[in-house]
């Protein structure tokens, strides 16, 4: 009976984290993993200020509205006098005013809503695609990524994070004889307003965010999860106990 009670526990444990999964699997080879700050109210207000003040000029968040952000501490007060523009209001949804067909025909592709960005991508894909931006005078934009190959988006973090070239060495396979570029590291050719250590952070901040706002009530969901689970496992003890009193009496 213990055991059947812990497979009830485990089973129990494992939907309860389903919901946070992302639609890939998170351990892609060359990811970093992303700090988990999504319990952390700090983090969340900082990520906000970082993701209105440098992402949504061209990337809207449509599923979210901006008096949400009191979820996480900040009043609307705050929100009107730091986070909106002239024309918005506390109860309008992320939206920006650059229009697809514009976008596309200035970056070549219409810059992605973020509201689901976290869900759809990982956040340690986030995590890692953010800090991977390196200078490449070949590219429209003067800028590329390591996990996004020859990406339309520009590093807008660079003011942060500064400007850096990536080094690369070319190899053989010994198994196909191609030649094959090899990434060996960047070098800073001018140092930004944060340092590296502080770039990182500020970047797990607007990580957590973008985590946040594909589901505001996720800690609220996994709260009420493990109180949803003490419950059925004390259902499922008085179950087995009155299974028991009851084929007792018949015997």
């Amino acid at each position: 009976m213990k055991k059947w009670l812990s497979t009830i526990l485990v089973l129990g444990a494992a939907l309860f984290e389903f919901g946070s999964i992302p639609a890939h699997a998170q351990e892609e080879a060359g990811l970093d993993r992303a700090p988990d700050a999504s319990d952390n109210l700090a983090s969340l207000q900082h990520g906000a200020q970082i993701f209105v003040n440098y992402c949504l000029n061209c990337h809207s968040a449509n599923l979210m509205r901006y008096n949400r952000l009191t979820d996480i501490g900040i009043s609307e007060k705050q929100i009107q006098e730091n986070l909106l523009f002239t024309t918005d209001k506390v109860g309008n949804t992320m939206s920006i005013a650059m229009r697809p067909d514009d976008a596309k025909a200035w970056f070549g592709a219409s810059p992605p809503d973020l509201s689901v960005e976290a869900r759809a991508r990982g956040k340690d894909w986030l995590y890692t695609y953010l800090r991977s931006f390196y200078r490449d005078p070949t590219r429209p934009t003067g800028w590329n990524n390591r996990v996004f190959e020859n990406v339309s988006m520009p590093n807008v973090l660079w003011t942060l994070q500064g400007i850096r070239d990536a080094k690369f060495e070319t190899d053989t396979d010994e198994k196909t004889g191609e030649k094959v570029r090899r990434f060996v590291g960047y070098t800073q050719v001018m140092p930004g307003a944060m340092s590296s250590v502080d770039y990182d952070s500020a970047v797990a901040d607007l990580v957590s965010y973008f985590s946040w706002i594909s589901e505001p009530a996720q800690q609220q969901r996994k709260r009420l999860g493990v109180w949803v689970l003490l419950f059925l496992a004390m259902l499922s003890f008085l179950a087995w106990r009155l299974n028991a009193a009851y084929w007792k009496q018949i015997k």
